[in-house]
């Protein structure tokens, strides 16, 4: 998990060294966290017509669904949905700062699910949930980041024969589980959630671009316009950054090692340099590649006095914080919320927000309901699927063509967007080789 959170939480429910039922912040806050679960529900129509139908057919029926997701009220609707089909439900959060202790705890008390999640909880407590949602032996697991699945694969690897198989939803999460398999180490099949074109397209690239200036507003309340802000990767999530931030007036400079990535970067009109050239020019920095020290050493020390850093990778590894926090003269915490001030040997002060860790959940609430209800509907319905394919191989499949258009169509319709359909004979001719000229 990289850096530890500040706060140190101890579990407060253990029974004979296992969590009970439940292990969150406070139920008392379970009122407020069902408006908020109440209010994306509103927004989230394609997920609502999901959880109807699953409510009258059951498809769910006998699962044990064990899920590490960020705990905030979208989530909380997709947790609906798959209680709604059936499935017996559980989970714990996937990022320290992401959980959202009301939601959690109305979901518990109001749903019914049991939740292992506290916002600040500190890596050993973030462990003991992992722990948690396995001890109760899952047929189906959901992942956000392959924490889940990765222990599954070690301290759990006999309880891997009783998993149907794994949903995953991140770019960080597919590439660790494409290199189990690489490695012949995969012991189930998993679910590329994040490769739909229902999830990457829309996802990570509008609800990232959004959220993640949100946060970085929300934190330091800079004004964009007329900034330079720096984006390390160039992949959906990058590209929605780039392209929001440019919305909002600022001169943007993308830095790519894939030159296929880094020619679209150029034509899309972004300035294109390595990050040694641009850590001397940005105001704002922001990581998006799912990969580890795009910030490092070599650049902070370029860096002018007052830039910005921030994280929208799925873990805290994007930005060296090791190394900053090895070598800063002086770290100055929370010197307004949710930014660390890092000073300097050189004089320079450098400000980091959410600890590094995902900046739109850490400083912000994520994506907007209405971009995770695709989303989201999309990994209620892989789901259905894995529990209605219980031999699939072990492998790393991607989500079927039939779930993204069935979620598309949906989506449309709650739009009010109509498009055409082919004719008998548009399907004929784009079926057939015969014709020509």
């Amino acid at each position: 998990m990289g850096s530890i959170a500040r706060r140190k939480v101890m579990p407060k429910s253990r029974a004979g060294g296992n969590l009970r039922e439940h292990d969150i912040h406070d139920l008392g806050l379970a009122g407020q966290g069902i408006k908020r679960i109440e209010w994306a529900d509103r927004q989230m129509p394609v997920l609502r017509r999901i959880r109807e139908r699953f409510s009258k057919e059951q498809p769910l029926k006998g699962q044990r669904l064990g899920a590490c997701l960020h705990v905030t009220c979208e989530t909380a609707n997709l947790l609906r949905a798959l209680k709604a089909g059936g499935a017996e439900v559980f989970c714990c959060a996937s990022n320290p700062l992401s959980t959202q202790d009301d939601v959690a705890a109305a979901l518990v008390k109001e749903y019914g699910i049991s939740i292992f999640a506290i916002h600040d909880e500190d890596r050993d407590t973030y462990y003991a949930h992992l722990h948690a949602v396995l001890d109760r032996k899952p047929t189906i697991t959901m992942d956000d980041g392959a924490d889940l699945v990765s222990l599954l694969h070690t301290d759990y690897r006999a309880a891997a024969e009783e998993v149907f198989a794994s949903m995953e939803e991140t770019t960080t999460g597919v590439i660790r589980l494409r290199a189990m398999e690489k490695d012949h180490a995969l012991r189930i099949p998993v679910v590329a959630v994040n490769d739909a074109q229902t999830k990457h397209l829309f996802d990570n690239r509008y609800g990232t671009g959004q959220s993640t200036l949100d946060g970085i507003i929300r934190a330091t309340g800079v004004l964009i316009a007329g900034s330079v802000v720096v984006v390390g990767g160039y992949g959906y999530c990058g590209r929605g950054i780039a392209s929001r931030a440019r919305g909002l007036g600022a001169e943007v400079i993308v830095t790519e090692v894939d030159p296929i990535r880094a020619i679209e970067a150029a034509m899309d009109g972004f300035r294109v340099m390595k990050m040694v050239d641009a850590a001397k020019l940005g105001d704002v920095f922001v990581t998006a590649t799912g990969d580890k020290h795009v910030l490092a050493s070599q650049h902070f020390t370029q860096m002018k006095d007052g830039a910005i850093l921030c994280n929208s990778g799925h873990f805290d590894v994007e930005i060296d914080m090791a190394y900053l926090t090895d070598t800063a003269r002086e770290v100055e915490r929370e010197v307004t919320k949710n930014v660390d001030a890092y000073h300097m040997a050189n004089g320079r002060t450098l400000y980091v927000l959410g600890q590094g860790r995902l900046v739109n959940l850490a400083c912000a609430e994520g994506h907007p309901a209405q971009v995770m209800d695709m989303s989201f509907a999309t990994q209620a319905l892989a789901s259905e699927w894995v529990a209605s394919n219980d031999q699939l191989p072990v492998k790393v499949h991607d989500v079927p063509r039939h779930i993204e258009e069935d979620v598309a169509a949906v989506k449309l319709q709650a739009m009010g967007i109509r498009i055409d359909t082919l004719t008998a004979e548009q399907k004929k001719y784009l079926e057939s080789w015969e014709s020509g000229t």
